[in-house]
């Protein structure tokens, strides 16, 4: 009898009240469901393992250097071009050798001419200006510091006349194959410590390598940031860094 002298407005708010526990509980089972799925697919993309980039470097010091220095020449006649360039070549040389480099360290390569012909209006006019020689001097040694100090003295050969181009030393780390195991060993470790903490940090392990796929070895400048996807080598100093990386994958637990 109570119920039915209940006013209107009462019974609305009941309703909406019955209306909100229910949407409640809807949203709740909705959730729960939601996260049991979340929750599995992390399981099966944990089971399949982690993967993890693990790196090492070493200082290296080059102990071998190649230096090209091209002579040349340009003259009215093809037979002046030849001498003078000979005549530079031996001045070349004797400033090489007179700064402790041994004869035999020398490789002269052929002489090479080319006519530079006249052109007006982009036509031939069939007059040559000039004749040109050129020759390579390739100097190898194993005496970095001696062919760095001859480099950089170099200007005072310039001086005297003498036309030459070089785009410097070329310095390069002969230990290279002694260093790549043990540089890739030490990536390894750094991979596993890697994924130690990744794995601790959600409370799992981490179990057998699954595989291990290497990265090329970078050879750069000290400190430096530069990489290339093939593998950079920089011959323009005697010091270097050495980088090897390795990307591994644990199975984990």
């Amino acid at each position: 009898m109570s119920q039915l002298n209940e006013s209107p407005i009462i019974t609305i708010e009941r309703r909406k009240a019955v209306t909100i526990i229910i949407s409640a509980i809807i949203v709740a089972i909705a959730l729960g469901g939601g996260l049991t799925k979340v929750g599995s697919g992390f399981a099966a993309r944990s089971a399949n393992g982690i993967t993890v980039t693990g790196s090492a470097k070493v200082s290296a010091v080059a102990d071998n250097v190649v230096w090209t220095l091209t002579v040349q020449a340009s003259t009215p006649k093809v037979a002046e071009a030849i001498t003078k360039v000979g005549a530079d070549v031996g001045a070349l040389s004797q400033y090489l050798t007179q700064g402790g480099i041994p004869a035999d360290a020398l490789t002269l390569g052929p002489v090479s001419t080319y006519a530079s012909a006249e052109y007006i209006n982009g036509n031939a006019t069939g007059r040559i200006l000039s004749h040109n020689a050129s020759r390579d001097v390739v100097v190898r040694s194993k005496d970095v510091q001696l062919i760095s100090k001859l480099s950089q003295g170099i200007g005072t050969l310039l001086q005297t006349g003498i036309n030459l181009n070089t785009g410097g030393p070329q310095y390069y780390v002969s230990t290279l194959p002694t260093l790549r195991p043990q540089l890739l060993e030490a990536a390894m470790k750094d991979a596993q410590v890697r994924a130690v903490a990744l794995t601790k940090a959600v409370g799992g392990t981490i179990g057998a390598v699954v595989s291990v796929t290497t990265g090329p070895f970078q050879v750069t400048t000290p400190d430096s940031t530069m990489t290339d996807s093939g593998g950079a080598y920089d011959t323009t100093t005697i010091n270097k860094t050495v980088t090897a990386t390795v990307s591994v994958t644990f199975k984990t637990k």
